[in-house]
């Protein structure tokens, strides 16, 4: 693919990413808590994670592995950043996960698909596709890489501290819901997903890239108006307790 195709490749999935983003704010994704038996046929949770997150660890790590760049040090420190997410995501988190909840295999399929796309933007921008003197090792002492560093970590330390939360918000054979109150929830229901897309805008910075930059948006695409559900749960099952709670940006929405 040359840079011309590899643009439109960029604006479909834009485009695809407003079309997602609009379509969930009227339904809601058939995982977690708004799992439904009309979403068909469903698998645990844990296999459903491994399964839909690992392409994209594979498809990333592939690109490096063929790429003419593969032992420069900012290309390393890219590929190091991006599988860092991909390795707990794929491999720790669904090792973690508590209780016997199932997935829909539609929506498994879905995020394949979605993370084989990703995961090609990604490497094949950083590894193959941007110009050979673009990313020196000057680079890395630079405001965007420093700053989108320090972003990439603060959104994965908000990310996992979250999910960390979530998981111990119940007792062994407890099945009620409860309403997160520590860390990020204290000022949003959906601290996770805040956490999540703050750790992409960094990536996305850091690497001064399009394909970041897209993927940035699929994430908000995605998670706010999940957010915005998951929210209105809340404040169904919580009311008042809600307090002054935002759905994903603190102080903001």
């Amino acid at each position: 693919m040359d840079l011309h195709a590899f643009h439109l490749f960029l604006i479909a999935m834009s485009l695809l990413a407003a079309v997602v983003c609009v379509a969930l704010y009227f339904v809601k994704a058939g995982y977690g808590m708004f799992r439904t038996r009309s979403w068909g046929w469903s698998i645990p949770n844990k296999l459903a994670w491994f399964l839909m997150e690992v392409p994209v660890f594979l498809v990333y790590g592939f690109l490096w592995y063929t790429s003419a760049r593969r032992d420069q040090p900012v290309e390393i420190v890219f590929l190091l950043l991006f599988q860092l997410h991909y390795l707990q995501r794929a491999f720790i988190f669904p090792l973690l996960l508590k209780g016997k909840s199932r997935m829909p295999v539609a929506i498994m399929c879905m995020g394949i698909v979605f993370n084989l796309l990703n995961g090609y933007m990604q490497g094949y921008w950083l590894f193959h596709l941007a110009p050979a003197d673009y990313y020196t090792t000057e680079w890395l002492y630079s405001f965007p890489f420093l700053t989108g560093l320090v972003l990439f970590f603060v959104g994965m330390g908000i990310n996992w501290h979250s999910d960390h939360v979530i998981r111990h918000l119940r007792k062994p054979g407890d099945t009620r819901h409860y309403l997160p109150q520590k860390g990020m929830y204290r000022y949003v229901t959906s601290a996770n997903y805040f956490g999540e897309i703050i750790e992409w805008a960094g990536f996305a910075l850091l690497t001064c890239s399009w394909a970041g930059v897209v993927f940035l948006w699929w994430s908000v695409a995605n998670l706010v108006p999940r957010a915005n559900a998951i929210w209105h749960r809340y404040r169904e099952e919580f009311g008042a307790e809600m307090g002054n709670r935002k759905r994903v940006f603190p102080f903001i929405y």
